[in-house]
């Protein structure tokens, strides 16, 4: 069973936003009437796919929550699973966005069963909510970034580090990776 979900966040702009600089300083105040005259950051959309056995995560930072990207994504997922040795995935859940609404999507399934929350439920997509909350608070949250590229860059190295090392509490104090049929050997390997 894989959890999918799509996290918007807002985008940092170059040089940093007020996290970097200060709600009051030089930078924030610019930034600002750059919004008024009509520029704009825009969102980072952080589509993940959480295995609901082993926990094992991947998550990619893209530029829209369309159904042709949802499938793009989920396509890309079931390749980095199957190299963890996950090659079967008998069911989906997803909530009711419109992505996963789709035609596009219900053909890329590849006959599982996909299921939809209850509206206005996401606890029943629990795990990959849970995630993508330690996802916020340990990543997204934790430091300062000065970019957006920053920021995209290191959610790779921080997905390893969720897989890889970080304690895990379904696994005894283990990562998720170690409870995958596959052992992997290069932890830094590129599964794009």
């Amino acid at each position: 069973m894989v959890h999918l979900d799509v996290k918007k966040v807002g985008r940092i702009p170059n040089g940093g936003g007020w996290r970097a600089h200060g709600k009051g300083s030089p930078e924030a105040r610019a930034a600002a009437r750059a919004r008024t005259r009509g520029a704009r950051a825009g969102y980072a959309y952080l589509h993940s796919a959480i295995d609901g056995h082993t926990r094992l995560a991947y998550t990619e930072s893209l530029e829209n929550e369309r159904a042709t990207t949802a499938v793009s994504f989920l396509n890309r997922a079931r390749v980095w699973f199957a190299a963890h040795g996950i090659t079967r995935i008998e069911r989906i859940i997803t909530d009711n966005g419109a992505c996963y609404r789709s035609a596009a999507f219900a053909a890329a399934l590849n006959g599982a069963e996909h299921r939809r929350t209850k509206p206005y439920t996401p606890k029943h997509n629990g795990k990959v909510e849970r995630y993508n909350r330690i996802l916020a608070e340990e990543f997204l949250y934790a430091r300062t970034w000065n970019s957006e590229d920053q920021r995209e860059k290191a959610l790779e190295t921080w997905n390893l580090h969720y897989n890889y090392h970080r304690p895990h509490g379904v696994h005894d104090g283990k990562p998720p990776a170690s409870a995958t049929p596959l052992r992997v050997n290069n932890v830094l390997a590129s599964y794009s």
